[in-house]
């Protein structure tokens, strides 16, 4: 990370890349996966959990719950790390990852370590203040209940979303923002866009919020149909969409030697 800095390399780091589209043409710089031992521990002190950024949260809020710990059953359904989740303030409906989060470790780009507080990291929907700094960890607070209870909870928001979203194709997660007081996937839907495709993208006729990639999918095809959906969504309801998703472009770096 202090390497890429000094030499003015762009720098990403990649979790489950559930939110992340990647252009056609690449992205020209460094990508990190915390994908050490290290960065996948997670080490518990009564309802206090250290967990690595590397973490897969699904599985983890699975174990939880199964222990009749009590936070993470709104997790269920989210593919991402622990990393992602506290960078992007995962969540939905039922809750948010901030909610169990106490503290932060984190790694500025000058190679320094710091804590941050809940205050610090600025969370809000889909929004933290991380920036350029890289998440190390992060210590979560659950809380005790009954198992069986806990379990059938996790279990029951997972079913909601594999009723309602397509899980079973190929979607880089939900691609906007849902604006004030609206959902972006009814706008979307009210629009009668379900279904429209450019290429091998199409908008998922199960949940208009997601853009699912047939095979032979490209970057280009996505991000037209994401440039239709604004264009007709604004004409229709005046409200401009947000994407959710971080779209990786080439960043126009000349390598050295090349």
């Amino acid at each position: 990370m202090v390497r890429a800095r000094e030499e003015g390399v762009p720098l990403k780091v990649l979790g489950r890349g559930a939110n992340v589209l990647v252009s056609d043409d690449g992205f020209d710089g460094v990508v990190v996966r915390l994908d050490h031992p290290t960065f996948r521990k997670t080490t518990r002190r009564g309802t206090r959990l250290q967990a690595g950024a590397g973490v897969d949260l699904i599985p983890l809020a699975r174990r939880c719950s199964a222990r009749g710990l009590s936070g993470l059953e709104c997790m269920a359904g989210i593919p991402a790390t622990v990393g992602g989740s506290v960078r992007m303030n995962a969540g939905g409906r039922f809750g948010e990852f901030s909610d169990v989060v106490r503290r932060v470790d984190v790694m500025r780009p000058d190679g320094q370590c710091e804590f941050w507080t809940p205050d610090r990291c600025g969370f809000g929907y889909r929004h933290s203040n991380f920036g350029d700094n890289l998440v190390l960890s992060a210590e979560i607070e659950l809380h005790e209940d009954d198992p069986v209870k806990v379990r059938r909870k996790f279990d029951e928001y997972f079913e909601m979303k594999r009723a309602s979203q397509p899980l079973s194709e190929q979607s880089a997660g939900c691609i906007f923002k849902n604006p004030n007081g609206h959902s972006a996937g009814a706008l979307i839907d009210q629009a009668g866009l379900k279904g429209m495709g450019c290429g091998e993208a199409r908008v998922s006729e199960r949940h208009a919020n997601f853009i699912v990639a047939r095979r032979g999918a490209k970057a280009s095809d996505v991000l037209r149909l994401i440039d239709l959906i604004r264009e007709r969504v604004l004409a229709l309801f005046s409200t401009q969409l947000e994407t959710e998703i971080d779209i990786w472009r080439p960043c126009g770096l000349q390598w050295r030697g090349a």
